[in-house]
């Protein structure tokens, strides 16, 4: 009897358990109707959204059958991300298929973080609803008939411009800004989830988009696909040498049209021993743009052969105009190019993501518009720093008469060197002189010169002849005081706000006198 007892206690305690196991287990059972598709090798090479899942553990089938996962969900009850512990189930029950699961990152995309990441279906209509209706305008070229590359290219444009709510824009951090674009794709993809060939082929395109630091696509104001580079490379270098526009140490310079009949240059690196700077500009300027940079459209690596893709500036470099004997920049010119330049530099020293010293300023890397606008160009030397960094310790790079001589004793890379190099090409403004004049006895470089006038001399002496005279006295004895300054010790220089502040101060001059002498 007492045998039949502790067996019968026994069995009771099991069954609770094994109750109590169960009851736990279905009530953290994945939300999630994960639908595993099959996987393949090609998994590893076929695309990681961007740098946001980890595709060295191969992790493309993982992450987009979770986001269509998503999509069936947003589907049927308007949620749009799971909290940590539903997401914990779902990455669990996926495990078992896929091994690699847990570090493909998709625990970024996790409700409760605050923004994005609580939206609803309806918050994203609410919120982000003109960013979703492009998308979904722009994506619908996309279908299972094989990807048409110009509809991805559309398609990626959209993708590449989704941030934040509207009324949080302004300091939208990346990661929150990735979250946002995620809620937006969820939704669009849960309102066409029937369509799962054309989801697919959203997913397809969306995968590609390009690395900050990677050497695969177009990104900037065109996104696209290298092979719309290569061809239209191709057809640069069939049309011959009339195309060329300047040859460098790096590689040539060619001039061209896209099918959407923009004109680009189209930079061919050459030498295997630049391949350095590729990867700097691709840095530097992928997801940096202002009106006083050159933009870059695209960037393409192919076997040997490196492309980068720039918008075309019809009126040439500024040292063509500074030397060449049929063209002549008037002072307000001079002074507006000045600014432009000026203020393509402050916004790279002042760069949230962490501040940009180019390293090679000087007139051939200005380039000038066919709206007569300066732009800075070449970014094959920058130096990006971590935000907080005064300096850091490089190799000296850049060009002989325009490198900071600090930098070149100590190694330290800092903003002011750019300050440095800026005072050396206003100089040049001022006088149409080159950085080292060796039509003279005796040569002496063009900050000593105009030290030299400043301390005696007649400083109209220093002036461009090609200026005829026609300028503000007082405004170019205020330019070359501020040149001046921005050639002393580091210390003593001034920012690059400073110098627009006093540029267009200068400017403000040049034209009352203007005024006063009509």
């Amino acid at each position: 009897m007492a045998l039949l007892v502790s067996s019968s206690v026994y069995v009771f305690i099991f069954l609770t358990v094994l109750n109590f196991t169960l009851s736990r287990t279905s009530g953290t059972k994945c939300t999630l109707d994960i639908q595993l598709s099959a996987t393949n090798n090609s998994d590893c090479g076929s695309g990681s959204w961007g740098g946001f899942i980890n595709n060295s553990n191969c992790c493309t089938s993982s992450f987009d059958d979770y986001l269509y996962a998503l999509g069936r969900r947003a589907n049927l009850s308007g949620d749009i991300f799971l909290n940590a512990t539903e997401q914990e189930s779902c990455l669990m029950s996926m495990k078992e298929f896929r091994s690699n699961v847990l570090g493909c990152g998709i625990e970024k995309l996790t409700a409760g973080a605050g923004g994005c990441s609580d939206y609803t279906v309806v918050d994203t209509f609410n919120k982000l609803g003109d960013r979703l209706k492009t998308l979904d305008k722009d994506c619908k070229g996309l279908s299972s008939f094989g990807r048409s590359d110009q509809a991805c290219i559309e398609c990626l444009r959209s993708w590449e411009k989704i941030g934040g709510s509207s009324d949080d824009e302004v300091e939208f951090k990346k990661a929150e800004a990735d979250v946002c674009r995620y809620a937006v794709l969820v939704t669009l993809t849960g309102s066409r989830i029937d369509d799962a060939k054309w989801v697919q082929a959203v997913f397809d395109c969306l995968r590609q988009q390009p690395l900050v630091t990677g050497l695969v696509i177009l990104v900037g104001s065109i996104v696209g696909i290298s092979a719309i580079v290569l061809i239209a490379a191709l057809i640069i270098f069939r049309k011959g040498t009339e195309n060329s526009l300047s040859t460098g140490k790096d590689g040539k310079v060619y001039k061209g049209k896209l099918s959407n009949g923009q004109h680009v240059a189209v930079k061919h690196i050459t030498d295997d021993g630049y391949i350095e700077t590729f990867v700097r500009e691709v840095r530097s300027l992928s997801h940096v743009q202002h009106p006083n940079l050159v933009a870059l459209l695209g960037h393409c690596e192919d076997n040997d052969d490196c492309f980068l893709v720039y918008e075309l500036c019809h009126n040439g470099n500024l040292s063509e105009w500074l030397y060449s004997i049929d063209r002549v920049l008037s002072w307000i010119q001079r002074l507006e190019i000045a600014i432009d330049c000026a203020r393509g530099l402050w916004f790279l020293h002042t760069y949230p993501e962490g501040r940009i010293v180019h390293r090679d300023i000087k007139p051939t890397n200005i380039l000038i518009d066919a709206d007569f606008q300066a732009k800075l160009s070449d970014f094959g030397l920058s130096k990006v720093m971590d935000i907080g960094q005064s300096c850091v310790i490089s190799e000296v790079r850049g060009t002989f008469g325009y490198v900071d001589p600090e930098y070149r004793r100590n190694h330290h890379v800092s903003a002011s060197g750019d300050v440095y190099s800026f005072g050396i090409v206003l100089l040049q403004l001022l006088s149409g002189q080159r950085v080292i004049n060796l039509n003279i006895d005796k040569t002496m470089p063009l900050d000593k010169m105009a030290k030299f006038l400043m301390r005696g001399g007649n400083i109209a002496e220093f002036a461009d002849p090609k200026l005829n005279g026609e300028y503000s006295f007082e405004a170019f004895d205020f330019v070359l005081k501020l040149a001046l300054s921005c050639t002393e010790l580091k210390q003593q220089r001034p920012s690059m706000e400073q110098v627009v502040l006093n540029l267009e101060k200068a400017l403000d001059i040049s034209n009352t006198t203007k005024l006063c002498q009509n």
